[in-house]
């Protein structure tokens, strides 16, 4: 996207101020003033998304939190921020630093939305051309409700234009319960009106929308409306330009990325930085300490998987290969010649380290820091997925559901380009707690580190069995009364107590 917005918020909810990282700056956003044709309603929407590919969002604090606080990704060296550790750990207080940045930056984002939103009712214009820019802003909002809601429960929502922070301070959390119906609202809006197949993946389209009521109907429980939006999806997907990619490596490199057709929406990075706009430190956080592969730089060794992940996927699966890392290169002697070492001369974390992020970054420097990824936020095999597992909800056994995730795994058979015989396809006629347990961990390994799993393990509601003694990553204090939500920070709280009380265990 060639044209951003920035929001700049100052305190939560509150907005002062936006500029245009290409410096031309177009002051406060209101609708009297700037909605003037559907070029300033689509600037006002890529506000929305600037801001997700933001340090305190997509770029750094969110999307470590997420992938530390599965049972996939363990800390590393536990020399880090604190933060980090208290997240993996279990141990959060309403003081994390973490939860502190993307907190305020997810409302940003929200901000960005409901101006867009709000300008749309006065841009003149053809009227379904400005349904269809508007759109978008609908499902970024949605897009990060759905994220909020998931963690911390019972929310503050917004879905107005924020002029002064008298209009925030006061309000009272929405109920759970209250918020989903409004993200399917968006959802549903944004699915009637976005483009059949956009140019980028970084735009939503119908499949994007669909794609996500599908995982909403999912995590509430909602299997028949799960498999139909999932299923909606996977008919049309040749018309939403759709499907399942070849080699499972080249999703995770950033120089084939403009080329895939899985994503069914990404966050796009691009080498370029403005402040804290387009830093990417997933590669940094992930990668190895003391690997000199590569011209950007060493990893960090934050987020490296328990070495139980990794013994326990089976060898045979390419997905695994794509997955990890299980050796550093270092530079030796007088001419830097590269030197192939076991994993364990890393010794803050010796063990195979995450290897989708730190292998093919594209373009980069800064120990990765300025890639060129476009992270899929959701890609088709998890529609596959959705639709299996709700199918097997509504009617065990059907042949229908074998086969989408049989279609999950003949990509996965597909080892860059040579076929092999591993993984099998399903067993047929597996029970429906069977074929449960089957593509529950399914997902686990196929979509293994891209900030999924830990929604997984919460709408399931099996954390005491994944975080327990014979678990991949065992956390004795998890608590599932209190660890299933997140604490909203103790700054909002004690600004607005009408937010109180956090929630439990807080």
């Amino acid at each position: 996207m060639k044209k951003y917005i920035a929001l700049l918020c100052f305190g939560t909810l509150a907005f002062f101020s936006c500029s245009d990282l290409e410096e031309k700056p177009v002051g406060i956003i209101r609708p009297a003033n700037f909605f003037n044709n559907t070029d300033d309603l689509q600037a006002a929407v890529n506000g929305a998304f600037a801001n997700i590919g933001h340090n305190n969002y997509w770029g750094r604090e969110f999307t470590i939190a997420l992938m530390l606080r599965d049972d996939m990704a363990d800390i590393g060296d536990r020399t880090t921020q604190a933060a980090r550790i208290d997240v993996n750990d279990m141990s959060m207080n309403d003081t994390n630093a973490l939860v502190a940045n993307f907190w305020p930056q997810s409302y940003v984002i929200i901000t960005a939305a409901n101006q867009a939103i709000e300008g749309a009712k006065k841009t003149p214009g053809d009227p379904a051309k400005v349904n269809a820019i508007v759109a978008q802003a609908h499902f970024a909002r949605a897009f990060a409700y759905y994220h909020l809601v998931r963690l911390f429960g019972d929310i503050p929502y917004v879905d107005f234009v924020v002029n002064d922070v008298s209009q925030v301070n006061s309000l009272s959390k929405t109920k759970e319960a209250d918020v989903y119906p409004k993200i399917i609202a968006d959802l549903e809006f944004a699915k009637q009106w976005l483009d059949d197949k956009p140019k980028v993946k970084a735009v939503p389209g119908k499949g994007t929308a669909a794609g996500y009521l599908a995982s909403v109907y999912l995590t509430l429980g909602n299997f028949q409306k799960a498999y139909d939006e999932a299923k909606y999806v996977i008919t049309n997907e040749a018309k939403f330009g759709l499907g399942l990619d070849a080699d499972f490596q080249d999703l995770f490199n950033a120089t084939k990325a403009a080329s895939l057709k899985e994503p069914l929406f990404t966050i796009d990075f691009n080498n370029l930085t403005s402040g804290n706009y387009g830093q990417d430190y997933t590669a940094f956080f992930t990668g190895s300490l003391k690997d000199d592969s590569y011209s950007y730089g060493q990893g960090f060794s934050v987020a490296v998987p328990s070495l139980k992940v990794f013994n326990t996927w089976d060898q045979r699966d390419y997905r695994r290969a794509v997955s990890f890392d299980t050796i550093i290169r270092k530079k030796t002697g007088p001419g830097g010649a590269l030197e192939i070492y076991p994993s364990s001369d890393n010794e803050k974390a010796p063990r195979p380290h995450i290897a989708k992020y730190f292998r093919f970054p594209g373009k980069a420097g800064a120990n990765g820091r300025t890639s060129q990824h476009n992270y899929i936020t959701m890609r088709f095999a998890e529609v596959l997925l959705t639709a299996a597992e709700a199918l097997n909800e509504i009617n065990p056994g059907t042949t229908e559901a074998d086969g989408y995730v049989n279609r999950v795994r003949a990509r996965a058979r597909n080892k860059a380009g040579k076929l092999v015989s591993f993984p099998a396809n399903v067993t047929p006629g597996l029970s429906q707690t069977d074929f449960r347990k089957m593509v529950v961990d399914e997902r686990r390994l196929e979509l293994a580190f891209e900030y999924i799993r830990w929604y997984d393990i919460k709408r399931l509601k099996i954390g005491p069995e994944v975080f327990g003694a014979n678990g991949l990553e065992p956390h004795a204090n998890f608590d599932p009364n209190r660890d299933y939500l997140w604490p909203l920070p103790g700054t909002e709280l004690a600004i607005n107590p009408n937010l109180k009380p956090n929630n439990p265990g807080y």
